[in-house]
């Protein structure tokens, strides 16, 4: 039996999606052109065009299918989300940075930095993973990749800050974002440890895969815009450092934190990105490879403390009910990583006390910014989401891919 989908919910959804498909087709007819002056540069990126394209669409796909009766909606939704989403944002990209004559020049640059954009949304997808229907999610990912954009023109812009450290705040502000929106999306009433909210061996091993894949297309991710050739190669290496080291301390640290002396997966799961979001900020200055063991091994730390004394007294505490964890896989990390890149910044500028201080106040500015608009962005996004309009699923369909999805052999319905 299929699912039993509220006959005004049947209507909207796909009415909303056409709406969205024929107006940014539309968009790209009067204002998207190809450009064609940059045919050698895009080739020459390609190879990690594909290492991030696999890392955002399929690492998040599976990374999110971990609870034990959503793994369809966690897939699809994502895939979803990033096929829209890129689209949206190489539009507001493109007018934001790179309107000019009338025209917007699409580039294999401009593309990444749309995918790599989306990775807000996905990250806030997690948080609310479970609790929100389709129509919820695209309201979501479009609010949240406009104002993600202009963030970044501000720090940009305003701020100064190289383009490629902008999207290095993705991680950041799509915590806060998600975070702000789930605790709209609370429910007192939910059980905390609900049947469904739980995992299984067959998802564990498939969000296994997808930090597998995440792990090992990382260093694409944080280099690919790096210009300068060198520093390209630094950002490579100090990711994979990064990365390792973090690893190791997501074993180390889950097996420490636990009360039996067990490993426990989503620890492995989690922490052990937390060196490639920790390292993004200064990926490309740092110039010796214990630094970013360093930091990646007190990235990978946080984040298993995180997961195993924060979560459970931030819950009750501050009423936010964080699915998939992003608070300690991307939040926390993002936060050591840039105050470790003021703190490199302050290292590298001390005989200058002047500049030592305003790049300090650039850096911290920034974040502040990011931070700031993404706790904004989400209370205004999770009030929309509250209404009426987008026929949220009642509790009992929470976490339940039955709401969504036609099994046959199975009865379904809200």
């Amino acid at each position: 039996m299929s699912s039993q989908y509220p006959p005004s919910l049947r209507i909207r959804l796909p009415g909303l999606i056409f709406f969205l498909e024929a107006a940014f087709i539309l968009i790209f007819f009067f204002f998207f052109s190809y450009d064609h002056q940059s045919v050698q540069k895009d080739l020459a990126i390609y190879p990690a065009f594909q290492d991030v394209s696999i890392m955002v669409v399929l690492g998040f796909a599976f990374l999110l299918a971990f609870l034990r009766r959503y793994g369809f909606s966690s897939a699809g939704f994502s895939l979803f989300l990033a096929a829209l989403g890129v689209q949206w944002a190489l539009i507001v990209n493109g007018f934001i940075f790179h309107f000019s004559d009338g025209q917007v020049k699409i580039n294999l640059q401009s593309i990444l930095a749309a995918i790599m954009s989306i990775t807000a949304v996905l990250i806030s997808a997690g948080a609310i993973l479970g609790k929100a229907n389709l129509m919820q999610l695209i309201c979501m990912a479009v609010v949240e990749v406009a104002v993600f954009a202009g963030n970044r023109w501000i720090i940009v812009a305003v701020l100064g800050i190289k383009s490629h450290i902008s999207l290095m705040h993705v991680h950041l502000f799509g915590t806060f974002f998600g975070s702000t929106v789930s605790w709209f999306l609370y429910n007192s009433s939910q059980h905390p440890k609900v049947e469904k909210e739980r995992s299984k061996p067959a998802s564990d091993v498939f969000a296994m895969l997808g930090t597998l894949f995440l792990w090992t297309f990382w260093p694409s991710f944080n280099s690919v815009l790096v210009e300068n050739e060198e520093e390209k190669m630094v950002a490579i290496y100090n990711t994979y450092f990064a990365m390792a080291t973090s690893a190791v301390a997501a074993f180390a640290f889950s097996k420490a934190t636990s009360s039996d002396g067990t490993f426990h997966m989503a620890h492995i799961q989690n922490a052990t990105l937390a060196g490639g979001v920790a390292i993004g900020f200064s990926v490309s200055i740092i110039q010796y490879p214990w630094i970013a063991m360093t930091l990646g091994l007190a990235a990978g730390a946080g984040s298993v403390l995180g997961f195993a004394f924060l979560q459970k007294r931030l819950k009750p505490a501050l009423r936010i009910h964080d699915t998939c964890g992003v608070l300690y896989t991307f939040g926390l990390p993002s936060l050591i990583g840039g105050i470790t890149r003021i703190i490199l910044i302050l290292i590298d500028s001390q005989e200058d006390l002047e500049g030592m201080g305003y790049l300090a106040l650039i850096e911290l500015g920034a974040s502040c910014a990011i931070i700031s608009l993404g706790l904004m962005a989400g209370f205004i996004t999770g009030f929309l989401l509250t209404f009426e309009f987008w026929k949220a699923p009642p509790i009992t369909k929470y976490f339940d891919d039955q709401a969504f999805w036609e099994f046959p052999h199975l009865a379904a319905g809200y």
